[in-house]
């Protein structure tokens, strides 16, 4: 029988969509020493805002709705004993009535990414996004709570600095939370996890089919001119976050 615990570390890595927050996932899942939870807010944050997603009925189905049960789970003992869980957060998830109390009990990381990638990727699901969907705002306001409380600037990784050398950046992240980097974190086995949430099959084809961190690719993006004030607000809490940047 499984025994029960209270991890080590526990790890919150606040991203918005479209990043490559399922591939960082895979990297700390492929360490024997930690358990991933994916997205554990999701079916609380469908329930309250009813927003249009692939598969919502499923999720909420399946999911916690409840974000006090959610919070109980994500600071209680892990069943199978492991040393670190680590969270794949969404950060428009945590919805405004969420205590962020809990976050204190959490070693928080914040993972980035150019508003211009974001929304060219995102718009390919939704053509018409609204600033709240992009998490950029709501990542700020969590990164300025995990500050104020802890009085440090929390661990902030770039996505472009992970694909373009992710054993450096890896390696600053895991010193920067105090763990062992290990190498199995670089690759991992192709397909689907039980650990993916069920929400997978409608946005996890990319990851199922890949064995590590993709390189990073430069490409000219054109914002969408009806976007562009949107950008211009993600943009420069981006680049407010990216100074605080590992590197």
């Amino acid at each position: 029988m499984a025994h029960t615990e209270r991890p080590d570390v526990r790890i919150a890595m606040w991203s918005g969509p479209r990043n490559i927050s399922t591939a960082m996932m895979r990297a700390w899942e492929n360490r024997n020493d930690t358990v991933v939870v994916d997205e554990p807010f999701y079916a609380f944050y469908l329930q309250q805002t009813d927003v249009d997603h692939p598969g919502a009925e499923e999720v909420m189905a399946q999911g916690e709705t409840d974000w006090r049960k959610v919070i109980a789970q994500l600071t209680g003992p892990v069943s199978n004993g492991a040393r670190i869980v680590y969270q794949r957060q969404m950060t428009h998830h945590l919805l405004p009535e969420i205590s962020r109390e809990w976050l204190g009990e959490m070693t928080n990381c914040f993972l980035i990414r150019n508003p211009a990638e974001v929304i060219a990727s995102y718009i390919k699901k939704n053509p018409d996004p609204v600033l709240g969907d992009l998490g950029f705002v709501q990542q700020a306001d969590i990164f300025d709570f995990v500050r104020r409380k802890t009085g440090s600037v929390p661990p902030v990784l770039d996505a472009a600095d992970v694909l373009r050398n992710p054993e450096r950046m890896l390696r600053l992240l895991c010193d920067a939370v105090a763990v062992e980097f290990n190498e199995a974190m670089l690759s991992w086995p192709l397909g689907r996890r039980e650990t993916d949430g069920v929400w997978a099959k409608y946005w996890y084809a990319e990851v199922e089919r890949s064995t590590s961190f993709q390189p990073h690719r430069e490409r000219k993006i054109e914002v969408p001119e009806s976007l562009r004030a949107v950008h211009a607000r993600c943009q420069e809490i981006y680049e407010n976050l990216y100074q605080h940047r590992l590197r």
